[in-house]
């Protein structure tokens, strides 16, 4: 995780396997943090998880989504990008009433 955030910082791309990696935990610590299955969040093509608690989605589209480039990914996560400042420069798309994270990030990496 630590080399991704790293190049995300010095502006240049980190490598696919590096960022798929980095990519995955974030969304388990997510996970982890924001326990429930009513808000989808999307990082394609590297993964994608259930939470935040709320009604369970059980058919079709979820009603709760939210979908982002793995990029704006790590730098909300690590709090390098702000919720607001990304949604509004439409860097995510979060559709729902429980699609706002801005309570759950930054994530605390310790």
């Amino acid at each position: 995780m630590a080399t991704a955030l790293a190049a995300l910082d010095e502006g240049r791309a980190a490598e696919r396997p590096v960022l798929r990696q980095a990519v995955r935990a974030l969304l388990v610590i997510l996970a982890d943090r924001a326990p429930g299955r009513s808000v989808e969040v999307r990082v394609p093509p590297y993964g994608a998880v259930q939470c935040v608690p709320g009604p369970r989605h059980t058919r079709g589209a979820p009603p709760n989504t939210v979908e982002m480039d793995p990029e704006t990914w790590l730098g909300l996560a690590a709090g390098r990008l702000d919720w607001t400042r990304a949604v509004t420069e439409g860097r995510v798309r979060a559709s729902g009433i429980r699609a706002d994270l801005s309570a759950y990030l930054p994530l605390e990496l310790g």
